[in-house]
């Protein structure tokens, strides 16, 4: 739910409602006659790319036991997120260059031509390359969907279309994996696939003649760099920090000693790439900007880092069916579009950065709450329960990363701070998820892997090591939400 998602200035001349041609009267909305077709059209990008994204996993293991392929069943997986990490800073620089158009349809393209060929796979191999072309276009298209929110709507509105965004992950949270069960049962996994690139060309025909009107073409100083090559440092530092994911997640799959080898080569490719990408002074919380690129990266990381867990926990310790597990979580869509809403009405804005600091709190308390069901005199509806507020807190809190991120960036820079702020949210995904397995496997939990009965030898402590440590990364998110302005 990750996948997506601006002082006290409009981001760009272009957004600004005092702009040629854009002064609009107050009462306008995101569906109001002037931005419905705008809106409908990129959340609906919106919508396809959520569905996707929680069907696959469904469609998946059926693929890779037909295409002869689970041994690189984890790659198909890590194979969509490093390419998208270079494609998030290709984004950044094209948008920035010559606008988010080129970049948004390529992206689209790339995404399109991803599922068909991973869709139509006849090797493991094949399809893997598949999910690393759809990575490519998943990264280009989150990256340029923002720039197009921060240069097409006044700033007055970003808040409502990122509840939008949100919003439009619910249906799929709760449908997509039972609809892809159902495809995969009656029609074949390929469909999965294969039917959502048709799809596309709705909301594409919608969005990208709004789109080419009010977003179209560099700004600022970048207006007079449209023809030049993009910066070769940056794709350098991208394809750095692509490969030195990639063999970061190698290394974390396996606890045998050799691993340690491409897990120093993927933190020795990682460092300098993070450090040149990322606004200065992330890592040590400097006020402003760098805070909120880190907050996005430490809220994500650790809710993602410990839902991943969430299911296999109430299979193997409370003998929950997969079915069951999993819709344990379905009530978060609802909540986490809630805390969007929320962020998103008039009256929540002087308040953003303590709503922000009270969604940290109950993201940090969900977490930290999940593993009482351990104890089995805890009812299990427990982790709905709390699962739900966590979700709500992380509505609160991601919405508003990407609205402050566009709040506090300059026109010509949108792009590359937009690509910042999603490489910290993959990043913090890849770093968190890989200690917490390190540490879920080192206390025995790999035994969770052969069975999914609730006489699992898995000790409750494999699942502690994971939850109680994400639950402090979180709380620690707390104190970055007071941060998040240049003066305190």
């Amino acid at each position: 739910m990750t996948v997506l998602e601006p002082r006290d200035k409009d981001v760009a001349a272009a957004a600004s409602p005092d702009a040629p041609g854009l002064r609009e009267q107050p009462a306008d909305t995101v569906l109001g006659r002037a931005y419905r077709a705008l809106s409908v059209g990129i959340v609906s990008v919106v919508l396809l790319i959520a569905f996707e994204a929680t069907a696959v996993g469904t469609a998946m293991p059926v693929a890779a036991r037909e295409l002869h392929g689970v041994p690189l069943y984890a790659f198909a997986f890590s194979g969509y997120f490093t390419t998208s990490l270079f494609g998030m800073v290709l984004a950044g620089q094209w948008a920035d260059r010559r606008g988010p158009l080129g970049a948004l349809t390529a992206g689209i393209g790339a995404f399109a031509a991803g599922l068909l060929l991973a869709g139509t796979a006849v090797t493991m191999g094949v399809f893997v390359l598949g999910r690393a072309v759809q990575g490519l276009g998943g990264g280009l298209v989150i990256v340029a969907l923002y720039v197009v929110v921060g240069r097409a709507y006044p700033e007055r509105l970003r808040p409502a279309i990122m509840a939008a965004f949100a919003a439009a992950w619910v249906v799929p949270s709760i449908v997509g994996p039972l609809a892809a069960g159902a495809v995969t049962e009656h029609l074949g996994w390929r469909w999965v696939f294969v039917g959502i690139p048709v799809l596309v060309v709705f909301p594409l025909a919608i969005a990208l003649p709004q789109i080419r009107r009010r977003a179209a073409g560099p700004v600022g100083e970048t207006a007079g760099e449209a023809g030049e090559s993009f910066d070769a440092r940056r794709i350098r530092l991208a394809l750095g920090i692509s490969l030195g994911a990639g063999l970061l997640q190698y290394a974390a799959q396996d606890l045998r000693w050799i691993s340690l080898l491409p897990g120093a080569a993927g933190a020795a490719l990682l460092v300098p790439a993070v450090r040149g990408l990322l606004p200065r002074g992330t890592y040590r919380a400097a006020r402003g900007l760098p805070s909120v690129v880190l907050l996005r990266g430490v809220a994500a990381g650790s809710f993602v880092g410990a839902e991943s867990f969430v299911p296999l926990m109430l299979v193997t310790q409370r003998g929950l069916s997969p079915t069951l597990a999993g819709f344990s979580l379905a009530a978060g869509g609802a909540t986490w579009a809630l805390g969007s809403w929320v962020q998103s009405r008039p009256a929540a804005g002087p308040y953003r950065e303590r709503l922000m600091t009270l969604g940290m709190v109950l993201v940090a308390a969900a977490i930290a709450t999940a593993p009482s069901v351990l104890i089995h005199s805890v009812p299990v509806w427990t982790v709905a329960v709390a699962w739900g507020f966590g979700c709500f807190g992380m509505g609160l809190v991601i919405a508003s990363t990407s609205v402050l991120l566009l709040q506090l960036s300059a026109p010509e820079e949108a792009g590359a701070n937009s690509a910042a702020l999603q490489m910290s949210d993959a990043l913090a995904n890849v770093v968190l998820l890989a200690i917490g397995g390190a540490a879920f496997a080192a206390l025995g939990g790999g035994t969770a892997a052969h069975t999914t009965t609730a006489t699992s030898p898995v000790p409750p402590a494999a699942f502690a090591a994971v939850f109680l440590p994400m639950a402090a990364v979180a709380l620690t998110g707390a104190w970055v939400t007071r941060r998040l302005h240049a003066h305190s």
